[in-house]
């Protein structure tokens, strides 16, 4: 009983301060714009299964991305395992969910045989940050604190995975010695639990409650640290992926306010109803972290910070200023610091920096080629360039402020109907001289 005490008070706690952070998260959500409509779920149903859980797209890089997909289907499966310790630990039973039968058989010995993985994987994840210069991990943006956050991230899910395999260890351990049943199957415990011969049945025992109690112990701290971390991922990549955006990639979408003014002026009795005098003049573009829609949030709170974007990106690669991913740990860090501030004096509250230009410069928005490498790469669907084209909206539409060629092709297209310099009427001087030959058939 005294077990089922102090699980319940962990786990109020967790869920207590897990919530605070999602009520946090919702009311910055709240304060950004709205985006495209959800719909087409059987297309999203196939994004999902072929990107998020297929990892189709970490494959491109054929080696690091199939440990990598080992890490995140070794996570799906010990989630099972997780839920019957919290069952487990409030009601009191041991291996409650052992009803399942074969599948539960199934279920622990992948659990089991992904332990051991995962914690590999981690292994060569760790080397890698540490001991080798993988060039897409450096950046601007890749401060020291931002690589301690990963390594920090990545050592608890080591000793997670430690944790579960001396548990399996333990468990193995003290029923072989006691002579009772093992309910579920544990390959890679079996032959582990061989190293540790000689030990007595109270030391597994021992040995599988201390496992027990630091695994679930710091799966509820690692769920609270998580969103304040670049590993945020973990919970949000797979819904990141079930809401991208459909369309191809190269269409780029209109804005509502520009597209009705267009119709209105082609067909002055088209069905758009006039704003009512006293609505507040909508900002055009992207200026600060509210002004972006909600994708564009979620886009940033999903982020691996992998740096594929960006190892990818044209003018990246020819040491202009633009990274992709800097874009998105920029919005993510502006609303976290603005975002309190606005929900606490509304959302018209200024602090008199933006995300423009204090956090992200011209030189990087214009940088970009909108080629959309960098939304192909990315392994979890976000769509960089149609919020970079925003910021540069607000640039044009709300300040004018453009490079002198794009100024040059916008005063032509308003002299002279076209983006070049000379008018409608001398257009096919070039053709003048021309001796045409018919040819009839």
């Amino acid at each position: 009983m005294t077990k089922q005490i102090i699980f319940a008070i962990a786990l109020l706690i967790t869920i207590g301060v897990f919530a605070y952070t999602v009520n946090r998260l919702i009311s910055f959500f709240k304060l950004t714009r709205p985006a495209f409509p959800v719909r087409d779920f059987g297309k999203r149903i196939m994004v999902l299964l072929t990107v998020a859980m297929a990892q189709t797209k970490i494959f491109r890089k054929p080696l690091i991305g199939f440990t990598h997909a080992v890490v995140f289907w070794g996570f799906c499966v010990i989630l099972f395992g997780s839920l019957e310790m919290v069952i487990d630990g409030l009601t009191g039973t041991e291996r409650v969910l052992q009803f399942l039968g074969p599948f539960y058989n199934f279920i622990m010995a992948s659990g089991d045989f992904f332990a051991l993985h995962v914690a590999m994987a981690i292994v060569i994840f760790l080397i890698r940050r540490l001991f080798f210069h993988i060039k897409r991990f450096e950046g601007i943006e890749m401060n020291k604190a931002t690589h301690i956050d990963a390594n920090i991230a990545l050592s608890i899910i080591l000793v997670l995975m430690i944790s579960l395999l001396t548990m399996n260890i333990g468990y193995t351990g003290y029923t072989s010695l006691t002579g009772e049943e093992v309910i579920g199957y544990y390959p890679i415990s079996n032959v582990l639990v061989k190293m540790f011969q000689g030990m007595s049945a109270e030391s597994f025992r021992l040995m599988y409650e201390i496992s027990w109690w630091s695994h679930i112990l710091l799966i509820f701290i690692f769920a609270n640290l998580l969103p304040y971390s670049k590993h945020f991922h973990v919970f949000m990549s797979v819904p990141n992926v079930f809401l991208s955006r459909l369309e191809p990639l190269g269409k780029l979408p209109n804005m509502d306010a520009i597209t009705k003014e267009v119709k209105l002026m082609m067909n002055p009795e088209t069905a758009y109803a006039a704003a009512p005098s006293d609505a507040p003049v909508e900002r055009f573009g992207v200026k600060d972290a509210e002004d972006s829609s909600w994708k564009n949030y979620f886009d940033s709170l999903s982020c691996t910070q992998c740096g594929r974007c960006t190892s990818v990106c044209p003018a990246n690669i020819t040491g202009k200023k633009l990274s992709p991913r800097k874009i998105m740990m920029d919005l993510r860090a502006r609303m976290s610091e603005k975002g309190p501030l606005m929900v606490k004096n509304g959302r018209d509250f200024s602090d008199n920096k933006s995300l423009l230009r204090d956090y992200i410069s011209e030189e990087e928005l214009w940088a970009c080629t909108t080629c959309n490498a960098c939304a192909k790469e990315c392994p979890i669907n976000i769509n960089h360039p149609t919020f970079i084209i925003d910021m540069r909206r607000y640039l044009v539409m709300e300040e004018a402020s453009a490079p002198g060629e794009l100024k040059a092709v916008f005063n032509n297209i308003e002299n002279n109907g076209a983006p070049w310099q000379y008018s409608a009427e001398d257009r096919l001087n070039w053709a003048k001289d021309l001796e045409m030959n018919i040819i009839k058939a």
